[in-house]
């Protein structure tokens, strides 16, 4: 596929705004895929080109945080690796995808999502005043199989569900939960990468020219994560479940 000027740009300005939300909430592949899509990609092969995107906006992200002080590798690291089988085997079955049928599935998920974090606010706060429990880190942890398949098969929304697990299961505040979310996406999203590029034809310069807007979206979703805190998440998460939950459920 060769990729004119104004795609280009429009791939590098979406992906400005997806790396921002998927770091800061989740949802931006929710604009990326579309937009491939609409540019005459098949929709297994729009689904793998995008984690060429979401890899290097991760990396940024994850690069940002570091440089802030805010690292835990030790625990990322075995959140990732729990994730890492659900991933590869949603990944085999990603590669199969054919249309849109789980948009109001995912609606519901996102509404379940926004519901919690807003009626349990005060038992989220006291939660995420302490180190997580030994038994919080089991729940955890068996969860990020399920969270791994979700990401590995499509992408989308896996924020949506990386981070009531890591907030409200885990216990941990929303700037360390966007923490380990960028690092255990990025570690799925190498292996879930690979198993795309054996079995579809991936669009590796469209897949770049996303990759650059999101990057600087990730950037910007890391840096601002440190620096307004947990009430300009929430904001955030909530503005974009409400528009996610209406696209989806009134125009699928």
């Amino acid at each position: 596929m060769e990729l004119e000027l104004w795609q280009a740009g429009l791939l590098v300005f979406v992906g400005i705004i997806a790396g921002f939300l998927n770091v800061m909430a989740g949802g931006g592949s929710l604009l990326t895929v579309p937009v491939m899509v609409f540019m005459g990609l098949p929709g297994p092969v729009a689904n793998g080109t995008n984690r060429i995107a979401i890899l290097a906006q991760n990396l940024t992200a994850i690069a940002t945080f570091a440089r802030k002080g805010f690292s835990d590798f030790k625990l990322s690291l075995t959140l990732a690796a729990c994730a890492l089988p659900g991933a590869i085997a949603g990944a085999m079955v990603g590669t199969q995808l054919e249309g849109v049928w789980f948009n109001r599935a995912l609606a519901l998920i996102m509404l379940g999502v926004m519901l919690v974090m807003h009626f349990d606010k005060g038992k989220r706060d006291q939660a995420a005043s302490h180190q997580p429990t030994r038994q919080q880190l089991l729940r955890g942890h068996l969860m990020m199989v399920g969270a791994g398949f979700w990401g590995g098969f499509i992408q989308l929304g896996v924020g949506f569900i990386l981070m009531p697990i890591l907030n409200r299961v885990m216990g941990l505040d929303l700037v360390r939960t966007n923490m380990h979310k960028v690092f255990i996406v990025a570690t799925y999203t190498i292996a879930a990468l690979a198993v795309f590029a054996s079995q579809v034809q991936l669009l590796w310069v469209v897949g770049l020219a996303l990759a650059l807007g999101n990057s600087i979206g990730g950037y910007l979703g890391a840096h601002f994560t440190v620096t307004r805190g947990e009430k300009l998440i929430r904001t955030v998460l909530n503005l974009v479940l409400v528009a996610f939950i209406a696209k989806l459920l009134l125009f699928p």
